[in-house]
């Protein structure tokens, strides 16, 4: 969200931030609206001056003996017309307040233009690609082989964009968010959290995802949201909070399933575990002082790499361009692992600085040391990494030509040893 007096002073700046996202001058349309809200507040404001004024002369009346019955009416319709001038001025700060949150982030000044994933541009590449001596197969050729990926049962009993696990495939599953959990806490400082997957509508505007996604979201009948990611929650742990700059930078994770309608990806990866509705997810937020967010940014990204360095799964990190990052953010790395099956990269984690953005929409704050007015921190979120893309690329990494699949050696402890999945008898 925006700060409108910034602009106002800003109009140019603003519309030119708005044409790198793709979209046409919005800063006339704002400032009007926020010139109606004004001039309704500065009518009620008037209105008030003159009825504190025609009380006096009540006063005045009652002293020397006049009737004072036509002023006082006089009041009380002064008193009518400023709570609808009040009433009027609300409804005009939703409709702008609305406007206001319907606008993605300023990107950074050094983030790439560009239209969509096609301008993007690489930073890195780690890891090198395996030499199977084989044609290698996809994932849900591979699971279905092995006996323990199911998606014909899934669909009977979800529908499509579901899968059953089983076997040793659900226990590499729980082993793969085990052992990114213990790398975060353990090596990287975050605080496990184990937060609410339901949350309220506050939340979801808080963090971008409202109102403008509306679509991609499941709600339930009482009102609640179901989370598209753990960022909703983690993030929204200091909403509405004044922080004091001694407990800054704080970092959480989460592994949660999270749940997404994919209502714009018809016809988009439609078989095996790529975009499903219902997946999980290691998340990792930061919330940190403004001067932070930068370098913040630089730590998790390489926090999520430090996780496909472990399972020694190739990867490149690109920075994604104007037109591809997401809504909240402000500068973008994603990091894509090399499937072999598809022969191509495909993002497996986003990490993302949204600046004060979503700090704004939060009213999430910190007073620094000796200052009296507070400030808005900086939020940062990013995967670490989505567990089911994450098994897929161990499946086609790590396959064989008789259909078994090696267990990467960080996983093995998690899976009590076992060092092949064999397909079952």
């Amino acid at each position: 969200m925006f700060d409108i007096k910034w602009i106002r002073e800003n109009p140019a700046d603003f519309d030119a931030a708005m044409a790198r996202r793709g979209l046409e001058p919005q800063a006339d349309r704002l400032i009007a609206l926020d010139g109606e809200r004004r001039d309704i507040l500065s009518r009620a404001q008037e209105v008030q001056a003159e009825r504190n004024k025609l009380s006096k002369e009540i006063g005045l009346a009652k002293r020397e003996g006049r009737d004072a019955s036509e002023i006082m009416e006089k009041v009380s319709q002064s008193k009518s017309l400023q709570a609808e001038l009040e009433e009027e001025a609300k409804t005009k700060e939703g409709v702008l307040e609305n406007a206001l949150m319907s606008l993605p982030n300023v990107p950074a000044s050094d983030v790439p233009d560009g239209a969509d994933e096609d301008d993007n541009v690489e930073v890195r590449t780690w890891g090198e690609k395996p030499s199977l001596g084989f044609e290698a197969k996809e994932h849900f050729d591979i699971g279905e082989k092995l006996g323990q990926m199911d998606f014909e049962t899934a669909a009977k009993i979800s529908g499509s964009r579901f899968v059953l696990l089983s076997g040793a495939l659900a226990r590499m599953e729980r082993a793969l968010s085990s052992y990114m959990l213990d790398l975060h806490t353990m090596k990287h400082g975050y605080t496990e959290v184990n937060p609410p997957a339901l949350v309220k509508d506050a939340a979801l505007y808080g963090t971008g995802q409202l109102p403008k996604f509306t679509e991609d979201l499941y709600r339930t009948e009482e009102g609640f949201w179901m989370i598209p990611t753990a960022e909703v929650p983690l993030t929204n742990i200091v909403s509405g909070d004044i922080l004091e700059e001694s407990s800054l930078p704080r970092r959480y994770t989460a592994m949660t399933w999270c749940f997404r309608s994919e209502a714009g990806s018809a016809g988009k990866d439609t078989r095996g575990m790529i975009r499903q509705h219902q997946f999980s997810k290691v998340e990792m937020v930061s919330v940190v002082k403004p001067d932070e967010s930068d370098a913040e940014l630089e730590r998790m990204t390489g926090c999520a790499e430090a996780v496909l360095q472990g399972l020694k799964l190739p990867y490149r990190v690109i920075t994604l361009c104007t037109g591809d990052m997401g809504f909240s953010a402000r500068r973008t790395f994603d990091i894509e692992v090399w499937l072999p099956g598809q022969d191509q990269y495909r993002e497996i984690s986003s990490c993302s600085t949204t600046g004060d953005f979503q700090a704004r929409r939060m009213k999430a704050r910190y007073r620094a040391e000796g200052e009296k007015k507070p400030q808005f921190v900086h939020t940062l979120n990013g995967s670490g990494l989505a567990v089911g893309r994450c098994l897929v690329a161990v499946l086609e990494n790590y396959q064989q030509a008789d259909g078994s699949v090696i267990v990467p050696e960080v996983l093995r402890p998690y899976m009590g040893g076992l060092e092949v999945i064999e397909p079952n008898a």
